[in-house]
């Protein structure tokens, strides 16, 4: 299972509405929990599954004028490795993958500035393509290669964060 529902907003904290909150908080983690709540069973009855949920970066490093999608995402991150060790004796692996700035249609909508200022900061100075990020969703569900990966978060980010 691959949960990769995800929303972009920006705002300074003192500016956001809950509403806004609410919302980033309900689309970015709370769908994550909701689609997993409801697989798992079929998980636990077959004694094996693969849960992938993207997460991003910026739940690693917080962001200007994205505390609410970064808290999101932190707990996408948190929330995987805690099932990875509630689930593990079932045969079923939870990991994260959390890009960095990467071509989407979420991007498109980012202001030019701030794109060329992100690119001269990466280790990489360029933007990562959608298709260079589902090797590692592939990685993680195959067998053996993911196998014995769970509770990890693996970063195509081009530098941006090294742990």
């Amino acid at each position: 299972m691959l949960n990769n529902a995800g929303i972009s907003t920006t705002s300074l904290i003192q500016d956001m509405s809950v509403e806004t909150w609410d919302r980033m908080i309900d689309v970015n983690l709370r769908s994550v929990f909701l689609t997993t709540r409801y697989t798992v069973p079929y998980m636990i009855r077959q004694k094996s599954g693969r849960i992938i949920n993207i997460a991003s970066q910026l739940g690693q490093k917080g962001g200007v004028k994205h505390a609410h999608y970064a808290a999101a995402k932190a707990g996408v991150i948190a929330f995987t490795k805690s099932i990875a060790l509630e689930l593990g004796s079932y045969g079923i692996t939870a990991n994260c993958i959390a890009p960095g700035p990467i071509e989407t249609q979420l991007m498109a909508t980012v202001d030019e500035e701030w794109k060329r200022q992100k690119k001269s900061e990466l280790a990489l100075p360029r933007f990562g393509q959608v298709e260079e990020v589902v090797p590692t969703a592939i990685f993680l569900a195959s067998d053996p290669d993911g196998n014995i990966y769970t509770g990890q978060t693996l970063g195509p980010n081009s530098g941006d964060v090294m742990l």
